[in-house]
């Protein structure tokens, strides 16, 4: 584990990378959209009043509405966990914890790594009434994989956070996929100052790809559908009820406050969005 010293509402449209769902878009707001359980994926580029639809699309057999199904239970309630794998920046006890769920080839997810991350980072993880966990949502396809564990590689080395910086500050374009090639991300890996042959080694034998597979369940677990999505809870009740997140993302909303206090944040929101549910979960 790394560690670093660091009303319902739907605010103005931002954007995120969806999954498993196809509710009709919103006009207003560019969406990334892929459906579980791909086995034709088809990438389009729709323009919608002057936005950009991404959809990752294909069918689903047995699922007319495109909507995965995520058990049997009307309720569904989830725990929220942080594990010895995860990485935190900020006090492990701190009572507020802030878990991002995001892909690193995800635009939106690099939008809120350089607008929103530091003013959290600043606010609350620095000052001890929160911690910052990043978990892998790597759905974007074997490129996203391969520079989820590109930085969990360099975690073996204590450069967790370095890798992550520099994957974030160094996007490529969607479209340009030998940039998360494996060769190109050992040779990036040297920027970071990580012992390459070690991180190489790590890297060609997939030996993390258990730490970002699961990863990825664990989100989908708690409803995660797109990128970038966010839990903020009190360590008094970690749970979360998917049941209502996935009914509210059928209607498009991005800020969704469940009973217990806890909230799941969807897309790349501003520092207010986050300032409120973070002292929400704090008075808790």
């Amino acid at each position: 584990m790394d560690t670093d010293n660091l009303e319902n509402q739907n605010p103005e449209p931002n954007a995120v990378f969806r999954e498993e769902q196809k509710p009709e878009p919103k006009k207003d707001k560019p969406v990334y959209l892929q459906l579980a359980l791909p086995v034709a994926i088809v990438l389009a580029a729709v323009l919608i009043s002057g936005t950009i639809l991404y959809t990752h699309e294909q069918s689903t057999p047995g699922n007319n509405n495109g909507t995965a199904a995520i058990g049997n239970k009307a309720d569904q309630i989830v725990q929220a966990k942080i594990t010895s794998s995860d990485h935190i920046i900020g006090n492990a006890n701190a009572k507020v914890t802030i878990v991002e769920f995001a892909d690193f080839r995800c635009p939106f997810c690099e939008r809120f790594y350089s607008q929103t991350k530091d003013q959290i980072i600043q606010s609350y993880v620095n000052t001890g009434k929160a911690k910052f966990v990043f978990k892998n949502y790597a759905f974007l396809g074997q490129e996203s994989v391969w520079a989820a564990e590109a930085a969990e590689c360099a975690g073996e080395q204590n450069k967790y956070w370095e890798m992550f910086n520099w994957l974030f500050t160094n996007q490529a374009p969607e479209t340009n996929l030998t940039f998360y090639s494996k060769v190109n991300l050992i040779k990036d890996a040297g920027k970071v100052s990580v012992d390459t042959t070690q991180f190489a080694s790590c890297l060609n034998t997939d030996k993390t790809a258990s730490v970002v597979s699961s990863d990825l369940s664990a989100g989908q677990s708690v409803g995660v559908s797109g990128t970038p999505s966010f839990l903020v809870f009190s360590n008094k009740d970690a749970s979360f009820d998917v049941s209502i997140i996935k009914a509210q993302e059928l209607q498009n909303v991005n800020i969704i406050n469940l009973p217990n206090g806890n909230s799941f944040i969807i897309g790349a929101q501003p520092f207010s969005v986050f300032q409120t549910a973070i002292e929400t979960a704090l008075k808790k």
